[in-house]
């Protein structure tokens, strides 16, 4: 089973800062809180850790990214064009690591990763790979570069499958979740079995730098999941939390993806360093925006119902910017939706509240940083690919 306790960790640290912890049942002040999850009491924990920077960290400085809409729309298939070789040997390689001793993992493997997902994790590596060989004079990418990617991409997908198991989706990316075609028994030992088998190659790869790095991953995602599932419907929840939940389960990942990739570039600490930041800001600002559109976009463009993570219990930025304005909302929320409409009335605060603009504000200070954090590589077409990987995820909400 998956380890749940998780380090301490302070989202607003400077570059430079090493990790502080986040919670742990073994040592730290813990708050017992009584939740109600899916009817039940859940007791959770909660570790007080260095507060979180939520407030506009750029005063002062001249912002580097453009919020000017591009003349012509951003394709993340243009923009992973100069790892489009890189790409194509990593499919070729993901069915094959995965699942090749059982038949029903294979065809689960198959199911997910012949969805049609972007690829964005593993396209990253790549990108942020020959960026930092560039720098140390590497002429090609290492094997342990591409194990690396293949390693991410094995751990996203095991926790997708997951994911679609706690959230009871029937369908991702347009296709049968796992667990609805092989149940949940079947889906939940293939997820457990793909990280296992990451952390096996992981283990490979002998730089143990990397190895605690990537592991940490594993455990964030777990603390993550019992954050929300503590938090639901907890309208005192602060966007300290928020951020903190979200580095969990998103940005933590994609941090330690270009992290990693420097790290086997053998660049100095300080741009390793600079990569992992990078990673958790652009991380954070594809949680915040995908959290926007669960209130912008139509259920045909999401593929669920607009609004399913309210309906849950889970508190988002819009959410939590549109509460401070508009006290009725609070009531509506932890009422869990008693009354027919209430939950469109909810939504409908929160558009006409500033939530929605709010968070459209901290997703363009996070990108903000994560183009500041590429400013120490040199230009190079990998670098321009990093960049506008940024401007893509806010051209999601122009």
């Amino acid at each position: 089973m998956m380890s749940v306790s998780c380090h301490n960790l302070e989202i607003g640290r400077t570059p430079l800062e090493s990790l502080a912890c986040g919670c742990s049942f073994s040592k730290g002040v813990l708050r017992n809180v009584s939740r109600r999850f899916n009817g039940k009491k859940l007791l959770s924990c909660r570790q007080e850790f260095g507060r979180i920077s939520t407030k506009a960290s750029l005063t002062g400085l001249a912002p580097v990214l453009d919020l000017n809409k591009s003349a012509k729309p951003i394709s993340l298939t243009n923009v992973f064009e100069v790892v489009a070789d890189d790409l194509l040997t990593l499919n070729k390689n993901l069915q094959n690591i995965v699942g090749a001793e059982n038949p029903v993992l294979m065809s689960a493997a198959e199911q997910i990763f012949g969805a049609g997902g972007k690829r964005v994790r593993p396209a990253l590596v790549f990108l942020v790979s020959r960026a930092t060989a560039e720098m140390s004079g590497l002429k090609e990418l290492t094997t342990k570069h591409r194990r690396l990617a293949e390693i991410i991409e094995m751990i996203h997908t095991a926790s997708l499958i997951h994911d679609d198991v706690l959230d009871e989706s029937d369908t991702r990316r347009g296709k049968e979740t796992v667990h609805q075609l092989y149940g949940t028994r079947v889906a939940v030992l293939a997820g457990d079995f793909m990280f296992a088998q990451s952390s096996w190659y992981l283990a490979n790869l002998e730089n143990l730098e990397v190895i605690k790095l990537i592991s940490q991953v594993i455990k964030d995602f777990a603390s993550g999941e019992i954050k929300q599932a503590s938090n639901l419907f907890d309208c005192d929840v602060g966007l300290d939390e928020y951020l903190l939940k979200s580095y969990y389960k998103t940005a933590s990942l994609i941090a330690a993806s270009t992290k990693g990739a420097a790290i086997f570039s053998d660049v100095d600490s300080d741009i390793s360093e600079q990569m992992f930041q990078y990673g958790r800001n652009l991380g954070l600002s594809f949680q915040i925006v995908d959290d926007i559109l669960d209130f912008t976009q139509s259920a045909a463009q999401l593929g669920k119902p607009a609004g399913s993570d309210l309906a849950k219990g889970n508190l988002t930025a819009p959410v939590l910017f549109a509460l401070e304005k508009e006290p009725n909302l609070r009531n509506i929320i932890e009422s869990e939706f008693h009354d027919a409409g209430s939950l469109e009335e909810a939504i409908n605060l929160v558009k006409t509240c500033g939530g929605i603009q709010r968070a459209q504000d901290l997703a363009k200070e996070k990108a903000d940083l994560a183009m500041q954090n590429l400013k120490c590589l040199p230009s190079s077409p990998f670098r321009a690919a990093l960049e506008e990987i940024v401007k893509y995820n806010l051209e999601r909400i122009e």
